[in-house]
């Protein structure tokens, strides 16, 4: 059956329509948003006002992750190393999400997701570069540094877990529900030696975080030349050292005075990692990737103490 010469003239025109603003929808010009250049905008002092370091320490941090995170491509608009490591830092200091990272440094938010996960992985890589044990010749100012927290002797450590919360886990998500109720990863922290130990769920007691890290075997094969500190949540050993549960005397009660006023000048050491990186009170990422930036964020602040102690000299 044909259809009517008339009728066939107003359907070509309709279906042209149609495909004449089909067209204009799906065809859009690309624009890229020229991502910001911090390092030659701002000042030193506001360059630590929105990352948390100054040009120069910046530019060190570059330094230290560019073997890891230097592009191969020669793509117009790959990011160099310091662009990386200002959306990274961005984020680490205000705990945004994504798109808002992404909104103020003039990127994507998955090139902010990209960056993060890559940055966050090569700032882990250095840990053991950034966190150790006092050295022989480091250990008596240690313990000085201790003994005048609290007068206790021969301390070289503080030993200590907080919890990073995260959003709900897509696999095993039970396994990361706290006490309180929370989705959060336990990490441990090791202060004045900044040693961390970044893997277990919000559900694992201290104690067992503690025996099954690497730092354990090690203090357990090769004894220190000093003690660390620990609360009632550990147990006690001839290297880690808990005060009385109960003080029956005199002597007990001004050892665990000590033992308090030492502990708690580190337990602050939590406090001013989570206000230095706001982004680890809250991370809406997976396990894994929280741990990577848990990491890098440890070893941010080691990098930023050894610069002010630098800076002092």
């Amino acid at each position: 059956m044909s259809l009517h010469p008339f009728l066939l003239a107003h359907r070509g025109i309709h279906m042209a329509g149609i495909v004449h603003r089909y067209r204009r929808r799906r065809y859009h010009q690309r624009v890229h948003a020229e991502c910001a250049k911090p390092l030659e905008q701002y000042t030193s002092e506001e360059l630590y006002a929105h990352f948390r370091f100054g040009r120069d320490d910046i530019k060190y941090i570059a330094y230290l992750v560019r073997p890891t995170l230097q592009h191969q491509t020669q793509r117009s608009h790959a990011l160099s190393v310091e662009e990386q490591c200002l959306i990274a830092l961005r984020f680490y200091e205000y705990g945004t999400f994504y798109q808002e990272t992404g909104d103020n440094m003039g990127v994507r938010k998955s090139t902010v997701s990209n960056v993060v996960k890559a940055m966050s992985v090569a700032l882990g890589s250095l840990i053991n570069q950034f966190a150790s044990f006092p050295k022989d010749d480091q250990t008596a100012q240690t313990k000085n540094k201790f003994f005048q927290m609290g007068n206790m002797p021969s301390a070289i450590g503080a030993i200590d877990c907080t919890h990073v919360h995260i959003q709900a886990s897509c696999e095993r998500e039970w396994e990361y529900v706290n006490r309180k109720g929370r989705h959060s990863i336990n990490i441990q922290l090791v202060g004045n030696a900044d040693l961390c130990v970044v893997k277990w769920s919000g559900n694992v007691h201290d104690a067992r975080i503690l025996r099954e890290s690497a730092l354990y075997r090690e203090l357990q094969s090769h004894r220190p030349n000093g003690i660390v500190l620990g609360d009632s949540a550990y147990p006690l050993l001839p290297w880690l050292i808990t005060p009385f549960s109960v003080a029956n005397t005199p002597e007990q009660a001004r050892f665990n005075s000590s033992h308090c006023k030492t502990r708690c000048s580190f337990e602050r050491l939590n406090g001013v990692l989570k206000r230095r990186f706001a982004c680890l009170n809250y991370l809406r990422v997976q396990p894994k990737v929280a741990c990577n930036i848990i990491l890098a964020c440890t070893v941010l602040h080691n990098i930023a103490t050894i610069l002010m102690d630098l800076s002092l000299i």
